[in-house]
C-alpha cells in the first residue's frame, strides 16, 4: 500500500511539473511578457521599469525556478487587474464553481442510474429506445445553445427563472440543468452498458441459477461490477466541473473559477489564469488518486 501511495504521489508531481512548465513557458509564445501585459498605449520605457519589476529581463531558466518555489508556497503574484494576490481570487470563486459542480453533478448522477438500470433490465424495449434517443440527444446538444434556449424561454418570455447571478436556489436551477444535461446523458449510456455487460458473466447466471431474485441479482452482484468505469468517469468529470465550467459561467453570469479564468485570459492577467491552470491540474491528480482506491472497494479482487 504504502508503494503504491508512494509511486502515485511521484506521478501525480510530474504531472504538476509538466504543466507548471507549459503554463510558465506559453507566456513567452505570445512574444514580449512584459509588453502584453502592459497596457497598449504604454511606453518604452515602462515597459522596460515593468520588465525589471517582474523579472522578466533575467535568464527564463531563473524565471522558471523562481515560478516553481513561489507556486509550491501558493504565491503567483497579485492579479494585474484586481491588484490582488492571484491564489486569494481563486480560492473567492472556488465555492460558486463547487456548489454549481456538485448541483449539476448530483441531479445528473442520480437520474442517470436510474435510467441506465432501467434501460439495461429492459433491453431493446420501447422504453430501452426512449431513453437511448433522449441520452443521445443529452449529447448531441451544446452547452451554450441548452444554456441561451432556457433563458429565453424560462427567463425572457415566462419570466419564471432569473437569468444570470448567484445568490438564490431560482438563480441554480437552469445553470445546473444545462451543465448536468450532458452529463446526465454520459452517465445514463455508461450505466446501461456497463450493466448490460455485468449480466451476462458466469457469476451472474450461476446467482440466476441459485434462485435469487432479480433485484439482489442486479443490486448486490451486477451493479457493483458495473460502477467501476461509471466512478472512473464521475471522478473525471467531477474535475472538470470543479476546475471550471468555462461556457455555463459565461452563459449565466456565474461568479466561479471557469469566468475569473476566462475575464483573466481576455484582460492579459497571467498570474490568474497560471493559478487557475495549476489549481485545476492538482484536482485532476488527486480525483485520479481517490478513483483509483475507490476501485479496490468496489472490487475487492483488485490490488493496489
Amino acid at each position: 500500500m504504502l508503494r503504491y501511495l508512494l509511486i502515485r504521489a511521484g506521478q501525480g508531481l510530474l504531472v504538476l511539473f509538466g504543466v507548471s512548465a507549459i503554463v510558465f513557458f506559453s507566456l513567452f509564445l505570445t512574444g514580449d511578457p512584459a509588453a502584453v501585459m502592459m497596457p497598449p498605449d504604454a511606453t518604452t520605457a515602462e515597459i522596460a521599469s515593468f520588465r525589471h519589476a517582474m523579472g522578466f529581463d533575467q535568464p527564463i531558466w531563473i524565471q522558471y525556478l523562481r515560478f516553481l518555489g513561489h507556486a509550491l508556497t501558493g504565491h503567483f503574484g497579485d492579479s494585474l487587474r484586481y491588484q490582488q494576490p492571484a491564489l486569494s481570487l481563486l480560492l473567492q470563486r472556488i465555492p460558486a464553481t463547487a456548489l454549481l459542480a456538485l448541483t449539476a453533478l448530483a441531479w445528473s448522477s442520480l437520474f442517470g442510474f436510474v435510467f441506465g438500470i432501467i434501460a439495461a433490465l429492459r433491453q431493446n424495449s420501447a422504453l430501452d429506445l426512449t431513453i437511448r434517443v433522449v441520452s443521445l440527444l443529452g449529447q448531441a446538444v451544446p452547452v451554450f445553445w441548452l444554456g441561451l434556449l432556457m433563458i429565453i424561454v424560462f427567463s425572457l418570455r415566462h419570466h419564471w427563472l432569473p437569468s444570470s447571478g448567484m445568490g438564490t436556489a431560482a438563480q441554480l436551477v437552469m445553470p445546473s440543468l444545462s451543465l448536468g444535461a450532458y452529463y446526465f446523458a454520459a452517465i445514463t449510456r455508461l450505466v446501461r452498458a456497463s450493466l448490460i455487460e455485468a449480466l451476462g458473466q458466469d457469476y451472474v447466471r450461476t446467482a440466476r441459477a441459485k434462485g435469487l431474485s432479480e433485484w439482489r441479482i442486479t443490486v448486490r452482484h451486477a451493479l457493483r461490477n458495473a460502477l467501476i468505469p461509471v466512478v472512473t468517469v464521475q471522478g473525471m468529470y467531477f474535475a472538470s466541473l470543479m476546475g471550471g465550467a468555462l461556457i455555463t459561467e459565461i452563459i449565466f453570469a456565474w461568479p466561479g473559477v471557469g469566468r475569473l479564468a476566462v475575464e483573466a485570459i481576455q484582460t492579459r492577467d497571467f498570474t490568474v489564469v497560471q493559478a487557475t491552470v495549476l489549481f485545476s491540474a492538482l484536482l485532476f491528480v488527486v480525483v485520479n488518486f481517490l478513483v483509483d482506491i475507490a476501485y479496490v472497494w468496489l472490487n475487492p479482487r483488485i490490488r493496489l
